[in-house]
Order: C-alpha cells, then structure tokens, then sequence
C-alpha cells in the first residue's frame, strides 16, 4: 500500500473527517501552499531527524525553518542531524522522498510539533507523494498522532 493510501484507510478507520488536493508538481512545502492558494502558515512541513540517534520527525509551518539547536537545547540531546535521502527512503519507503505526512505513528516515530503550528485551525500536509496534500483539522490530527509540542522553529535554522 502507498503511503497516500495508507493515511486514507487511517484516517476512515478513525472516523477523521479530511479532504484531498492534487496540485502540479512542487519541491518544496512553500511551494506547495502557493499553488493550493493556502496561507503557509497552515501548510505543514515534515523535517526528519536524528536526535542522538534515534530518528523522529519534526513538523512545522512552511513559512518557518527547524532550528536544530533550539531541538537539542529542548530535549537535551548531545547531537541533532538531518536524515539524508538515503535515510528518508528506507523509513519512508511507501513515499516519495521530501513528500513524508506528519504521521510518524504510522512508521514508528515519534512527531515533535512547532507550537505555532498548534495553533491553526486546520492543516494541511503531503500526502506521500510531491502532487497531492490532505488538508485536516489540527486537533483530529493531534489526538491521532499524540505529537510533543515544542519550541523549535527560528531564523537561524539549516533547514
């Protein structure tokens, strides 16, 4: 099953309301928010890391970059990288790489959210692929993936 349709069928089995968007192909999560005519400030973005190790992601507004060390200072980690592409495709499998949904449950991670991101009525994130998003209200995604909160996103970020 792809990704895509692996988050539907979660999604139905929850009982989450949700809708689909296709829109042309875009790389980056900005992107993405123009072409859907969305505010980025809803369009959620997934950056994956490694903390210490262990890998987990962190979603955050497109408009906002992860700053890796607020994330170390915050969970007191020794070291934070970026999972490379190589990385991305072995827990991700089921994805396009760069196009992962926030739903690290789904593949055994933990999700770290930006407060800001928290705060909106509603989302809307990948859906696996780089042409097709899901838009949800953000306390159905909440109580499904049990996110952490956390103050990460900031101008001197590397992402």
């Amino acid at each position: 099953m792809q990704c895509k349709e692996k988050l539907e069928t979660y999604l139905q089995q929850n009982h989450v309301p949700f809708q689909e968007q296709q829109h042309e192909r875009a790389g980056s999560a900005q992107q993405v928010a123009q072409a859907e005519h969305l505010s980025s400030e809803k369009m959620a973005k997934v950056v994956v890391i490694y903390v210490d190790g262990k890998m987990m992601e962190l979603a955050l507004p497109a408009s906002s970059q992860a700053n890796l060390e607020k994330v170390r200072a915050s969970l007191g980690a020794k070291e934070v990288l970026l999972a490379d592409e190589e990385d991305l495709a072995m827990a991700f499998p089921d994805c396009e790489i760069g196009a992962m949904p926030p739903f690290g449950n789904l593949y055994g991670l933990p999700v770290y959210v930006e407060k800001r991101l928290a705060n909106e009525d509603a989302i809307t994130f990948s859906a696996g692929t780089h042409t097709d998003t899901i838009s949800m209200k953000y306390i159905d995604f909440a109580n499904l993936v049990h996110p952490h909160m956390l103050d990460f996103a900031g101008p001197s970020a590397v992402v």
